[in-house]
């Protein structure tokens, strides 16, 4: 396993060894964002290849909503670059870049309360061009989430929490993205319903689709994905492979605050 020490620059890190002999779905380099005053991201760097799942994780605070909303152009970077496909997302509009096929799962699930669940779906399979019609892809969004079917004219605002994080993860069938961001899909959910989240995004690891995770419960996310970074204090202080990461002693304690 390799493991980054603080301000390593990425030109010594295995990273970018990766990075330069492949051509990743996702490249992250040196990023910086910063609230006013407040440094959030401070050079992180990192990749993910095609049909890989990537955990990013870390105590509340330590910065990975802020990657994935920059990720998305939600919020603007002070310097670095991000390549989506092989270009620079930089000045594109977050509606271009989910054309182009990043679907960000936000934390707090991103429904639209007021539309019907079948309405939702439907905004999430017109964002960009599918040679799937609509009545097929919902099918198959029904095969896997048959919960969706009984609800399908309901109001997604007047679904449980578990059912509206279904919804959200529903998108990512109905209309399959390049590269899936999901933010804290464990977040307000019962056990039963976290168990039923990983089950679905191991479906959608076991058909290929490329997934960046950004989750707290840690051993749950580097049990899943196959490569993890640990991001602390806006900095990524460890990477290597999931299960190298969960065996690396002490880290819960000294990097996650944890015990």
């Amino acid at each position: 396993m390799h493991i980054s020490a603080r301000r390593m620059p990425m030109a010594e890190t295995a990273l970018a060894k990766r990075v330069a002999a492949a051509d990743p779905v996702l490249a992250v380099d040196a990023l910086h964002v910063a609230y006013g005053p407040i440094k959030a991201l401070r050079g992180c760097s990192l990749a993910v290849a095609a049909g890989e799942t990537v955990a990013v994780v870390g105590a509340n605070g330590a910065g990975k909503t802020t990657m994935l909303r920059a990720i998305s152009n939600l919020l603007p970077h002070q310097s670095g670059a991000i390549r989506f496909r092989g270009a620079s997302s930089a000045g594109t509009a977050p509606h271009e870049l989910a054309r182009g096929g990043l679907l960000h799962i936000p934390e707090g699930r991103g429904t639209i309360g007021r539309l019907t669940v079948a309405e939702n779906l439907r905004v999430a399979y017109d964002i960009r061009p599918s040679t799937t019609p609509f009545d097929a892809a919902v099918e198959r969004v029904f095969q896997r989430f048959p919960r969706i079917r009984e609800r399908y004219e309901q109001r997604a605002g007047s679904l449980s929490g578990g059912e509206q994080q279904m919804l959200a993860l529903a998108r990512a069938v109905v209309n399959p993205p390049r590269l899936l961001l999901v933010d804290e899909p464990s977040l307000g959910l019962s056990p039963a319903m976290v168990t039923e989240a990983f089950r679905v995004l191991r479906q959608f690891q076991e058909d290929g689709m490329t997934i960046l995770l950004v989750e707290q419960n840690v051993r749950r996310a580097l049990a899943f994905a196959h490569r993890g970074y640990v991001l602390r204090q806006g900095e990524i202080v460890m990477e290597g492979a999931g299960g190298d990461l969960l065996s690396e002693p002490d880290m819960l304690r000294h990097y996650l605050g944890s015990t």
